[in-house]
């Protein structure tokens, strides 16, 4: 008998959402009424397969050509259309190892949307990142069947560390700067033109103990669209960390949140508060211009949060992790708005920005 959340839930705005599980499933769920909606799940896509896990999303929301990029713990990467689940192209070891997938698995994956796909020869861009620090930017070619795609025009590929294991990598509003972090890699910033560091976060030191925290990155996000500068990192020692590239090497601001390891971390649309989640289901707001915690979200998640998402048009962020549920939550009043039992410990959400409820 599935589980059920024991909080009255009022509801929630027209909306459309994918979430992606640990059994390599997509789930499309949408909430279609006009005034008070009940999310249901409207479409699955693929067939249970724990070697298909997802471990990365990235998805340009364009009302044309939309794409969805999708990497799985097999190291396949497959580009999706979003709207019906259609495979556009499938490519298998992007970053051209010969270690195995398992040991090497892609941990940081973003699709470029500021391109133009000609009529011709349409093709899409992806930058993706392995444990081991293996990056790479690569053109591919939509072939729209399940053959594997080929690469197309120039390709790039560096490394990023020379040791540890990089956990989270971001692009930035730009799509001209990329941060990685990890553990035992310290949050560093790359021109993606160029592929060349232009900076490198310095350890905080010891507390007053004499005790240094070992660096173990675990998410970052760029906290405004326009501006690549300043940008905030979670740890496992439940610490998070405002960066500022252009002011020092160390945290301009850091604080604790709770007792377990900070699991996501998304930015909100006003360009200076950012959500949190960690390991115990624990989800609040943070103004990142003094550090002060905004509130919690009330109604507690059961399992560690893997994804926060925020809309950027309704008042809305959408949380999924381990608990196997997809939650509404309202920004502004930080009220439980519905809750998707979906069956499968969820890995990443995103939003589908272009959903129309009367289409």
């Amino acid at each position: 008998m599935p589980r059920t959340t024991t909080l009255d839930c009022p509801g929630c705005p027209p909306f459309r959402a994918l979430t992606f599980d640990s059994l390599g499933l997509v789930k499309v769920v949408e909430a279609r009424e006009k005034q008070v909606a009940v999310p249901r799940v409207v479409d699955r896509w693929g067939e249970p397969d724990s070697s298909k896990c997802v471990l990365a999303v990235s998805l340009t929301d364009r009302k044309s050509d939309p794409l969805l990029a999708v990497a799985r713990k097999n190291g396949q990467v497959e580009v999706l259309n979003p709207v019906n689940g259609d495979l556009q192209a499938a490519i298998v070891n992007i970053n051209d190892t010969d270690i195995r997938s398992e040991e090497n698995a892609i941990v940081g994956l973003h699709l470029f949307a500021k391109q133009n796909l000609e009529l011709a020869s349409r093709s899409c861009t992806l930058m993706t990142c392995s444990t081991k620090g293996n990056a790479s930017v690569k053109s591919i070619e939509l072939t729209n069947s399940s053959t594997e795609s080929i690469c197309v025009g120039s390709s790039k590929t560096w490394s990023v560390c020379a040791g540890g294991n990089i956990t989270c990598c971001k692009v930035d509003g730009s799509e001209k700067y990329a941060l990685f972090g990890g553990k035992g890699v310290e949050v560093n910033f790359w021109d993606l033109d160029n592929c060349s560091k232009i900076w490198n976060a310095k350890s905080p030191p010891a507390n007053s103990l004499g005790i240094f925290t070992p660096t173990w990155f675990t998410c970052a996000t760029f906290l405004g669209k326009d501006d690549h500068r300043k940008f905030v990192a979670g740890t496992n020692s439940h610490q998070v960390r405002l960066y500022d590239i252009s002011a020092q090497r160390r945290p301009v601001i850091s604080f604790d949140f709770r007792e377990t390891s900070i699991r996501a971390v998304a930015e909100d649309i006003n360009g200076y508060s950012i959500y949190i989640g960690n390991g115990s289901g624990d989800l609040a707001s943070v103004d990142m211009r003094t550090g002060k915690l905004l509130g919690c979200f009330t109604g507690k998640c059961s399992g560690s949060i893997r994804s926060i998402v925020r809309h950027t048009e309704l008042p809305i962020i959408a949380s999924c992790g381990l608990d196997s549920y997809l939650r509404i939550w309202d920004t502004k009043t930080r009220q439980l708005l519905s809750a998707v039992f979906l069956k499968q410990h969820l890995m990443h959400a995103v939003f589908d920005y272009n959903f129309n409820s009367e289409g």
